[in-house]
């Protein structure tokens, strides 16, 4: 006879307990044992054990039933399977709790009473003997019962005994492999954490995207969990970065607003939604206070079970308090080795516009022209964007674009930027695309097939090659990425590489800032009504907008930090030209008209000139969090377009008087070599930066003087031309010659193999290039070096 205990105190319980209390009561007990002293607060309560379960039935002769009911089961056949599981379920009902298990079950209610006081409710869950454990987690399979009065308690054991027939619990026992008469139930009956009063939601301690294993990811919403649970709702997200954690920095990494738009509470008819009142909905449901406590608790709860975690907490409305109530095995599956992809067209439609073209995929979609920013909003995600050209304002749209088609620009335009980060395929600079492609019409966007972009009627039919390099070896080069966009920053901190070479800030200005950081400081010089009352809205009810620049702004840039840490990620300090500034939300107020803006009121030149000194300090202000309460040190800051030393000497007295001192706590200043100048003077500027990026865009245009927006003079930009090639060599052999680091950003090496060869025997350190051209350089960066090495015996200038 099984002299297993029917009830056990969840204090009682440790791990290896599951046969007895399931895993759920499993977690929750060994929580109670090993990490309240950690911090983590778990509500008081007791388990009824699957012993009790097996009592129950065998004192009712209820297992010969329950045996027919399940026989000859086709777990296909879904009337069949509902009719049997209703028929196993009414005869667990049906032997109700025998009088032995009452008798046990009333001093641990009693003990409960005592601890919590008069109006104390109960939250009564199921725990299977194979529920929340690595290899199954059977969650959301059986039931649980929320606010439930002491006088209802048995009844609701009960019916979670019976719900270990749930037709979707059978059919996924039966699909796993286990034997349904051999799985018991636990129960777990616990204080109900009044989260229909507050707030509660799921914390994975790993990014459930991309396993990434460096961060806790919280989704929180108002009321009770299954709305985030089950994804009914859109809940707000945070980020905490654990390596800096651990390290005493106690700051939030990224936070993200959640629409919330209902809410689940208690009561008549149970457990239901309404609606989120709109004061609710525009706010945070957790503070960074509750938030970083819920991480402390992640990261302990990770760090005692030594696996990635996922885990449910409740925010209780009475007491103020955050609750662990279940922790379980993260079972998600995790992304496998990096694989090199190439696309092949093999048959499509007719030619309908051709351009240069910039990434190397395909996509389909149907168009949608648009011509001016008017007409952003009729855009729909999917659609392929057709237009004479883009600009910043753009990009939120970018981001949902299948492809983007331009009449203008070149290479390096902004379209074909921001789509090579986005990993988009772009054809631009046709001349023709808003005229030859018609509004809802299908085509294919192909930059598949070498320089030359195609834009073909109908949907082409395309194969991935896809090539496997969890493998690859490390060149000495160091492989580093371009990246602008924080969202993509933890699937690309995932390929192999050494860190980020150019974090452009623009993009986190345009897209999430979305306003110009004067026009925030000082909305009341803007004399547009709707503008101004736009970037009131923005700020929010906090009117700060200098708080709303800084904030967002760190933690854009925080994220991408966070990715890549302890990998260096180099900062560029905002490079928008006028127009482009112009183009922010109330920017038109605060910048003048330049007619060749490429060369104009930009990079540098800005930083302490009166005009825009007080936009810069907001900038280092956000660098200064990112790097002093993250502990993201790991940030080395690039001032780009420096064009004269004095400038340069200007412009770090400027940042030291803003608290970013170069050489203090480790902060590195590059500077980008995108002007001649900064190579013919290479030894001074060497004296004040501690490394170069050779920005091959801007370096090309100024030394051959091309505009590279230009598709009239296209023909004519080309990254190979020996003067081109001879200023890199002397930016190189300069770096060398000074001991500063040597970097290079810019396409050539991604787009002519002979660029990154030459790169590699000049003994550049490092190459910064789009993710999706990483793993394909790395190969001809490794072949070159291979045969310099076969050739010389040396690595070149190093």
């Amino acid at each position: 006879m099984d002299t297993s205990p029917f009830v056990l105190d969840l204090a009682e319980i440790t791990l290896a307990d599951v046969p007895l209390v399931g895993g759920k009561n499993a977690s929750l007990g060994e929580l109670h044992r090993h990490l309240t002293s950690a911090g983590v607060r778990v509500p008081h309560g007791f388990a009824v054990t699957a012993a009790a379960y097996r009592y129950a039935l065998e004192e009712a002769g209820a297992w010969p039933a329950l045996e027919a009911a399940l026989a000859g089961l086709d777990p296909d056949d879904v009337d069949d399977l509902e009719a049997r599981a209703a028929r196993a379920r009414q005869v667990v009902l049906d032997a109700g709790v025998p009088p032995r298990l009452r008798d046990e079950i009333a001093p641990a209610l009693d003990r409960l009473r005592r601890t919590y006081g008069p109006g104390l409710t109960l939250a009564v869950r199921s725990s299977a003997t194979a529920e929340d454990l690595p290899e199954a987690s059977f969650a959301g399979q059986h039931a649980s019962f929320l606010d439930v009065h002491e006088d209802d308690l048995l009844s609701s054991v009960s019916q979670c005994f019976a719900s270990l027939f749930t037709a979707r619990g059978v059919h996924y026992r039966h699909r796993h492999g286990y034997d349904h008469l051999s799985v018991g139930l636990s129960v777990g009956v616990m204080k109900m954490v009044r989260a229909d009063l507050a707030s509660s939601g799921v914390m994975f301690t790993i990014d459930t995207e991309t396993a990434h294993p460096d961060v806790v990811l919280i989704s929180a919403s108002w009321g009770l969990g299954e709305n985030v649970v089950q994804g009914a709702v859109e809940p707000d997200e945070f980020y905490v970065h654990k390596p800096t954690y651990r390290k005493g920095h106690r700051a939030v990494l990224q936070r993200r607003l959640g629409e919330k738009a209902v809410r689940m509470v208690t009561g008549t008819p149970g457990p239901h939604n309404v609606a989120t009142p709109e004061e609710d909905r525009r706010r945070f449901c957790l503070d960074d206070r509750e938030v970083l406590e819920l991480a402390g608790a992640a990261i302990a709860i990770e760090d005692h079970y030594g696996r990635p975690m996922d885990i449910e907490w409740a925010k209780d409305g009475v007491d103020g308090l955050t609750y662990i109530v279940q922790a379980r095995p993260e079972t998600a599956s995790t992304r496998g080795a990096a694989t090199l992809e190439r696309y092949v067209v093999e048959e499509h439609g007719l030619v309908l516009a051709t351009g240069r073209a910039v990434g190397d995929r395909v996509a389909t979609g149907r168009v949608r022209v648009v011509r001016s920013t008017t007409e952003l909003a009729s855009f729909r995600p999917g659609e392929v964007l057709v237009a004479e050209t883009t600009t910043p304002d753009w990009e939120p749209v970018l981001g949902q674009a299948a492809a983007v088609v331009t009449e203008r620009g070149g290479r390096t335009c902004h379209a074909a930027i921001v789509a090579r980060e986005l990993g988009l395929p772009a054809v631009v600079g046709t001349g023709d695309a808003t005229t030859a492609l018609v509004d809802g019409a299908e085509v294919s966007v192909s930059c598949a097939e070498g320089d030359t972009g195609h834009v073909y009627e109908g949907a082409a039919t395309v194969h991935v090659d896809r090539l496997d390099l969890s493998d690859l070896p490390r060149p000495r080069t160091g492989i580093m990425v371009n990246l602008g966009n924080p969202a993509l920053a933890l699937r690309t901190s995932m390929l192999p590489n050494d860190g980020v070479g150019l974090a452009r800030i623009e993009f986190v200005i345009s897209e999430v800032i979305k306003a110009h950081p004067l026009a925030l400081l000082h909305p009341e010089r803007v004399s547009d009504d709707e503008e101004r009352a736009a970037i009131t809205s923005l700020i929010g009810p906090a009117q700060d907008g200098a708080a709303h620049f800084v904030g967002r702004l760190a933690e854009g840039v925080g994220m991408i930090a966070a990715a890549f840490h302890p990998r260096p990620v180099v900062v560029r300090m905002s490079d928008f030209k006028t127009n482009e500034y112009a183009g922010l939300l109330g920017g038109s107020w605060f910048e003048p008209h330049e007619d060749n803006p490429m060369i104009g009121f930009r990079g540098a030149s800005r930083y302490a000139h009166p005009a825009y000194e007080e936009g810069f300090a907001l900038e280092c202000a956000a660098m200064r969090r990112v790097r002093e309460d993250m502990g993201l040190t790991n940030v080395v800051l690039m001032l780009p377009f420096v064009r004269r030393l004095a400038e340069a000497d200007l412009v770090l007295e400027r940042m030291a008087q803003l608290g970013l001192v170069r050489g203090q706590d480790g902060l590195q200043v590059y500077a980008m070599c995108e002007i001649p100048n900064n190579v013919v003077l290479v030894d001074e500027f060497a004296q004040r930066f501690d490394g170069f990026s050779i920005g091959s865009n801007d370096l090309t245009q100024l030394t051959l003087g091309v505009d590279r927006d230009s598709e009239l003079v296209a023909f004519d930009y080309d990254e190979r031309d020996p003067g081109v090639m001879k200023m890199i060599r002397l930016a190189v052999e300069g770096c060398r010659r000074n001991g500063i680091h040597s970097g290079f950003c810019g396409q050539a090496p991604s787009d002519y193999p002979e660029m990154a060869e030459f790169l590699v025997e000049l003994g550049i350190e490092s190459m910064s290039l789009n993710p999706d051209s990483v793993l394909r350089t790395t190969r001809i960066v490794l072949d070159a070096e291979s045969r310099l090495l076969a050739a010389t015996g040396t690595d070149a200038g190093r």
